[in-house]
């Protein structure tokens, strides 16, 4: 029997050995002081001259074109809470690995020291200018959703906040595989989502607009469902609108327990915590319960309890089971598509066309209950998903170019380095 690997104490020692896990390199080698003179001084003041007549230069001539900032305070760094923006570093890291990997992306993790809305807001406007787009990582809620909102409508490149669309989109395309092969109507469906945080809410969002009855979801958070005549309504209204507005939409019945919540849900979504999702509510359910056990690092059921009780097919956040729900799967190709077509913004769509995406891959493979997304090592997913978000952007008229799906597709294919 193969013993099982320390991860945590791998990780130590990989960390110590490499000294992190991404560092500059350049893209030519200098072989004279000609090249040298071409690189920097006097020929380097040609460029920027250029530039600064026309700064969409800067798309082509620098590595703008091919370049993201991750920016995080470290307030809600998955698993580990609050733990500040220095301790974050090694998960942005490994966010820039991902980038540059799966989707060719150069990607700068930028940490910073700010709990403050305006203050967070001003950093990235300031330093936006130099890059592609920003991708916005493990802030507390409702932080981010403030954060996400303002970005959008005040910086000039695309703003996309990973633990929201990122996991929705993952989220979307698990759906719709799973309800596929249960023979069940996504949009019809009575959904369970426990927890009311930033991927719940995305995801809450990314549903209605995929088509879903939100008057068919209940979404609870530790003081059970949300629903109008709740006696802390006005404290959410006040204190977080986002929640405040998928409470309006949500629970058409009003149930008020978590028991009841589950009489004939046909899906229950957690990102919440441990222990969140009991088995004797799974037994209510429908029959071919589905079951999405997302949070991390220990999902809210165990798919083995989840079996147990009744459950037709599982997901976890977790790489150590089948089924798992990944954002990893959506942003290197999400940003792949979105540099290549140059497209001026990220919104719900995008999502939902990287999801449709990666659904469409998991059927041609076939889908099992055991399989109802692809994994990371099945690499071809990532240029088609790429590919898809550019037609969109172009479709859509966020994007001023005019290529079709093929180029990108190629495109997106030779920058990754796939064959």
């Amino acid at each position: 029997m193969e013993e099982k690997k320390d991860y945590s104490k791998l990780a130590i020692e990989y960390s110590r050995k490499y000294r992190g896990k991404i560092e500059i390199k350049p893209t030519l080698k200098i072989g004279s002081l000609d090249d040298l003179s071409i690189v920097y001084t006097p020929g380097v003041a040609a460029v920027s001259t250029a530039i600064s007549n026309d700064s969409r230069l800067a798309w082509d001539l620098t590595w703008r074109g091919n370049t993201i900032f991750i920016v995080t305070n470290g307030t809600r760094v998955l698993g580990l809470g609050d733990i500040g923006p220095l301790a974050s570093l090694p998960v942005m890291e490994g966010k820039s690995l991902i980038y540059k990997e799966f989707g060719g992306v150069n990607a700068v993790p930028i940490p910073i020291e700010t709990k403050e809305v305006d203050e967070f807001i001003n950093v990235v406007k300031n330093i936006s200018v130099t890059s592609g787009g920003i991708h916005l990582e493990d802030i507390e809620s409702p932080f981010c959703f403030e954060v996400l909102e303002r970005l959008r409508e005040e910086l000039k490149v695309p703003v996309w906040h990973d633990d929201q669309q990122g996991t929705a989109a993952a989220t979307l395309a698990g759906l719709i595989n799973a309800t596929k092969l249960v023979g069940k109507d996504l949009k019809k469906s009575k959904i369970v989502m426990i927890g009311a945080g930033a991927a719940n809410i995305a995801l809450f969002n990314i549903l209605e607009k995929y088509g879903v009855d939100t008057g068919n979801i209940i979404i609870g958070d530790s003081k059970g469902p949300l629903y109008g005549s709740r006696d802390d309504v006005e404290i959410i209204k006040t204190t977080n609108r986002w929640k405040y507005e998928i409470m309006k939409k949500s629970n058409k019945e009003s149930i008020n327990n978590a028991d009841n919540s589950f009489e004939g849900a046909d899906i229950v979504i957690g990102f919440s915590r441990e222990g969140a999702i009991k088995p004797e509510w799974i037994k209510k359910m429908n029959s071919k319960p589905i079951v999405f056990a997302n949070a991390n690092p220990n999902p809210e059921i165990l798919p083995e309890e989840a079996y147990k009780a009744g459950a037709y097919i599982v997901s976890t956040g977790r790489s150590d089971y089948p089924n798992q729900i990944n954002n990893s799967l959506i942003f290197p190709a999400i940003f792949r598509g979105v540099l290549d077509s140059k497209a001026k913004k990220i919104d719900d769509y995008t999502a939902i066309a990287a999801a449709e995406e990666l659904a469409l891959f998991a059927q041609e493979k076939g889908l099992t209950n055991d399989y109802i997304v692809p994994n990371m090592e099945e690499r071809e997913v990532f240029p088609r998903i790429a590919a898809r978000v550019a037609e969109d952007a172009v479709k859509r008229g966020l994007s001023d170019m005019r290529e079709d799906r093929e180029y990108f597709y190629n495109k997106a294919k030779e920058i990754i380095g796939l064959k």
